[in-house]
């Protein structure tokens, strides 16, 4: 089956159902537990490994607690599928035999209530008496618990698809215990890995999780509970409404915003609000909901002064620009605290269809530098985003040729990073200097001497403008710099140039031909002489 299944793909379909059927005709229990497999491997929100499905397939729904000898083996638990999932040698984890029968069983009805079970079986381990007992702080040797890192973490993911009546009354009770249970040290380490602060267990309310998931019922009942604070705030200064807002979820969001106590623009501890952190994520809908409010600043910046527009402009959601842009109130040229503006964000970023939004706005200075006098162009050029650079060179009140604070121009960053489509661009206009040196003396084809970039240094090298021997002021030419990184190409090219000094020395006294880590240095210059 094996063979026929990989190597012909003939009528693949009629294999997987003749095959499931076989599953479902063996006797005693391998019959359920081979069904089993396959519905935990299709359904599963990321590969298992083999000690975690064993002991996935262990738990007795609403039991009190695991018995081992529910534990199969894992010859046994795989044998019964017949073949259809394997284990992979190098990472442990359950695979399917091919991705075609992943693509069957999800399509098909043959597991129509999988995540219903796989969100069962999640939260009724995660009540278990043995699990409840562990100390919430302690997340190190679990190697005997291999499914509570499942569990903890997508336990809420297939409650959100198929939340059944056991499923609620299973997550209500362990929404009880709040933080103080293993699976929210969990979830919170894997939300924000080492970005987020040590978290006490109870400042991850049992609101939050549930917002976070967006599962609409378990929210619905613990917003009605006495004494619930919908605006309760954990160690990172987020309310409920902010993980709805941030995941998206924009049915969690609209119920609470209904409700009369909450406060939808209440910062984080860095001053993100709910309409910041949807606008980041590039929310649209959780977006249009906030927006609606007369109680919400749609221009309210961070503490490094960073708006909701300056985000969606970075992260290049358009949508999100548009949306902000249509708003009298929101300043579409408002700088951060280190003066980067909307338009450096998105040209930074590559993001074209921003910027060609935001360069339709009267408002906007298209060439307004940062503290540091790097530009958007420079930003866009750094990053190597020919079609932004093509839009912001459009403009005749963008200055090509604008040094930064270390004198490096839009060509110098794009020379540095090899980046030949800038270079050409800029390289065409009569109004950039192709010789311009940084605050050390550093040229465009120094650097890209220096760093190996064969192609920029042969355009510049095209310019009679450029000087190939223009040394920095410690006195080091573009042949020292390509010598000392062992750039062999770069090296051929200077030195087939009749205006390059090939021993010229550094103030030290250091030539190229020293600096060179390889013999093809003396070949070429053999060459030339």
């Amino acid at each position: 089956m094996l063979r026929k299944v990989t190597t012909t793909g003939v009528a693949l379909e009629s294999v997987y159902v003749q095959t499931l059927q076989r599953i479902r005709e063996q006797r005693g229990d391998r019959s359920r537990l081979g069904m089993e497999v396959l519905m935990w491997v299709s359904h599963a929100e990321r590969p298992l490994k083999i000690d975690e499905l064993c002991h996935a397939l262990a738990v007795d729904i609403q039991s009190t607690d695991l018995d081992p000898e529910n534990i199969r083996p894992q010859a046994t638990v795989l044998g019964s599928c017949l073949g259809l999932a394997v284990v992979d040698a190098e990472t442990s984890t359950v695979r399917l035999i091919h991705h075609t029968l992943q693509e069957y069983l999800s399509q098909s009805c043959t597991f129509p209530d999988a995540h219903k079970i796989l969100g069962q079986v999640c939260l009724t381990y995660l009540n278990h008496k043995l699990v409840r007992g562990l100390p919430a702080n302690n997340v190190s040797n679990l190697g005997d618990m291999p499914f509570l890192n499942y569990s903890s973490l997508y336990w809420g993911s297939h409650a959100k698809m198929e939340l059944s009546d056991c499923s609620k009354s299973l997550a209500l009770e362990l929404l009880n215990l709040g933080g103080n249970h293993i699976y929210a040290t969990l979830l919170v380490q894997q939300i924000n890995s080492s970005h987020y602060c040590s978290l006490p267990h109870h400042l991850w309310p049992s609101l939050h999780c549930a917002s976070y998931f967006g599962i609409d019922d378990i929210v619905a009942a613990l917003i009605e509970r006495e004494g619930c604070d919908i605006n309760q705030s954990d160690c990172k200064g987020f309310t409920a409404l902010m993980w709805a807002a941030q995941q998206g979820n924009e049915g969690i969001v609209r119920r609470l915003l209904v409700r009369n106590n909450v406060n939808p623009d209440k910062p984080n501890d860095y001053g993100g609000t709910p309409l910041w952190i949807a606008s980041y994520g590039g929310h649209e809908g959780v977006v249009k909901l906030l927006l609606a409010r007369n109680d919400v600043n749609p221009d309210k910046p961070t503490d490094d002064g960073r708006t909701p527009l300056w985000v969606a402009s970075y992260g290049g959601h358009e949508g999100v620009v548009k949306l902000l842009l249509a708003r009298n109130d929101v300043n579409p040229d408002k700088p951060t605290d280190d003066g980067r503006t909307p338009l450096w964000a998105a040209s930074y970023g590559g993001h074209e269809g921003v910027v060609k939004l935001l360069l339709a706005r009267n408002d906007v200075n298209p060439d307004k530098p940062t503290d540091d006098g790097r530009t958007p162009l420079r930003a866009a050029s750094y990053g190597g985003h020919e079609g932004v650079v093509k839009l912001l060179l459009a403009r005749n009140d963008v200055d090509a040729n604008k040094p930064d604070s270390e004198g490096q121009t839009p060509l110098w960053r794009a020379s540095y990073h090899g980046h030949e489509g800038v270079v050409k661009l800029l390289l065409a206009r009569n109004d950039v200097d192709a010789n311009k040196p940084d605050s050390e003396g550093q040229t465009p084809l120094w650097r890209a001497s220096y760093h190996g970039h064969e192609g920029v240094v042969k355009l510049l090298l095209a310019r009679n403008d450029v000087n190939p021997d223009k040394p920095t002021d410690d006195g080091r030419t573009p042949l020292w710099a390509a010598s000392y990184g062992g750039h062999e190409g770069v090296v051929k090219l200077l030195l087939a140039r009749n205006d390059v000094n090939p021993d010229k020395p550094t103030r030290d006294g250091l030539t190229p031909f020293p600096t060179a880590s390889f013999s093809a240095y003396e070949g070429a210059r053999a060459e030339r002489f």
